[in-house]
């Protein structure tokens, strides 16, 4: 009995963790956004930033993007076409391609622009 009683602190001691402070701070910047008209309502971001946690930070911002240029433009909806992102030496640069118009677009990705800007300002992500 007494073996058993002997081994229960160390096997205590294994269970427990040191505890360390988790730091995650989200610092992006946001370097900018080029806007070039493809075709009718085909519209192409180009979006830059550093300090992005993955690639949906990038799509995040090119969405922003995209959801305040159909509201400058009078829209007030857009549809997502692709998004491609890639990230080199820190800096991540995205190339969306969105579809704009006044009414809600077939498709299952579609954004309300007025919607999606007033969110990306919660967030504190810039539009155009």
């Amino acid at each position: 009995m007494w073996r058993a009683a002997a081994t229960l602190p160390l096997v205590m001691a294994a269970c427990q963790t040191v505890e360390s402070p988790v730091v995650d701070v989200f610092r992006p910047e946001y370097r900018g956004v080029e806007t070039r008209l493809l075709e009718g309502d085909l519209v192409n971001f180009v979006v830059t930033m550093r300090g992005a946690r993955d690639g949906q930070d990038v799509t995040d911002y090119a969405e922003c993007a995209a959801a305040q240029y159909a509201l400058i433009r009078g829209f007030g909806f857009a549809r997502h076409v692709r998004t491609t992102v890639q990230e080199e030496g820190g800096l991540w640069s995205g190339d969306a391609v969105y579809t704009v118009s006044p009414d809600l677009p077939r498709g299952l990705r579609t954004i309300d622009a007025e919607v999606v800007v007033d969110n990306c300002r919660f967030k504190g992500i810039p539009t155009i």
